[in-house]
């Protein structure tokens, strides 16, 4: 009876240990980095989390440095120095994913006000400067040359109903992505919301291949990771 307890115990202890590990910073940063890097369009910055790791980048140079000074064991500093090395590669490649979808839809992105709120005052500084730069070149080498009704950036010409000339995120892509919950009544295609025929169903921990536009919503929430 008393070793049956034992193990209860221990076994609750490795769920909340397990628990604790999905959420700390790291973690939550490589989830950050994978849905950026699996999304079509651009995902909200995530300001807090960036600010709070490179805080714990600091402090961990910091240790590495102090271990060095006092010749600690090299083993022990490796490991440290392998932690830290994992935290900038993930850091470094979030932000280039998003520096890297800004340069491709930089137009887009400043005439649209969601995605636009979506970046950290660093990025929007770097797509003010990008875009404006970039419509100075263009006027001044190839649309001034061009006939008037030919002459803007964003249309093939001025009789063009839409930005033809703006590239957009492809929001129908396919992505692999798995549920944190028993999720239903998400919609798979346009058309009148009560139709469930088009009604879809996600079981927690099982990988889908399904389109982007069906579950933005619920990878904006949080409810739902790209892989």
């Amino acid at each position: 009876m008393a070793s049956g307890s034992v193990e209860g115990e221990q076994s609750s202890l490795a769920d909340d240990y397990d628990a604790l590990i999905s959420t700390t910073d790291v973690e939550l940063l490589k989830r950050a980095w994978r849905n950026e890097k699996a999304a079509p369009e651009i995902l909200r910055f995530e300001s807090d989390l960036i600010t709070r790791v490179r805080e714990q980048i600091e402090l961990m140079e910091e240790t590495v440095e102090e271990k060095l000074t006092v010749g600690t064991d090299p083993l022990s500093v490796s490991l440290y120095q392998m932690d830290l090395d994992r935290t900038l590669f993930l850091l470094r490649s979030y932000l280039r994913i998003r520096i890297l979808k800004i340069e491709k839809y930089m137009f887009h992105i400043r005439k649209t006000e969601e995605l636009w709120n979506r970046l950290s005052k660093d990025e929007k500084f770097f797509t003010e400067r990008c875009t404006d730069d970039l419509k100075k070149h263009l006027e001044e080498s190839v649309l001034s040359k061009l006939p008037e009704n030919y002459q803007s950036y964003e249309r093939q010409s001025v009789i063009s109903e839409e930005d033809d000339m703006v590239p957009e995120p492809r929001l129908d892509t396919f992505v692999l992505c798995r549920s944190k919950e028993y999720l239903t009544g998400i919609q798979l295609e346009d058309g009148p919301v009560d139709d469930r025929s088009k009604l879809f169903e996600m079981e927690p921990d099982v990988l889908y291949f399904i389109c982007y536009k069906s579950i933005k919503p619920l990878v904006e929430s949080g409810k739902i990771d790209l892989l």
